[in-house]
């Protein structure tokens, strides 16, 4: 996800609140998890060192959250919230990690 403002640096629970429309749902769009690799001495190793998975809200674009443990993905398109979702902002890219997340009934 792209933006055109600067911030400050590392993880924040405030960034992910401001960019998030409190009052429209989020969609689970993937069907399961990717697994990202760790890399050590700029090669990849076979250790994996989280999931992401990807989901949307009406107004913004896609976005992927990366999550250090393996989480439960709810069927395409459920409504979920996330536990401790944070963003953080790399070169006007936008990141995203949350501890987990459940979906809304």
């Amino acid at each position: 996800m792209k933006f055109n403002t600067r911030r400050g640096g590392g993880y924040s629970a405030t960034l992910a609140a401001q960019l998030f429309d409190s009052s429209k749902p989020i969609h689970s769009l993937s069907l399961d998890l990717e697994p990202q690799m760790k890399f050590e001495d700029g090669k990849r190793t076979n250790e994996i060192q989280a999931y992401k998975a990807w989901f949307t809200q009406a107004g913004l674009p896609p976005f992927e959250v990366k999550f250090e443990k393996k989480v439960s993905l709810p069927a395409y398109l459920s409504v979920v919230e996330f536990d401790n979702i944070e963003a953080c902002e790399v070169s006007y890219n936008i990141y995203f990690r949350a501890v987990d997340l459940k979906e809304v009934k």
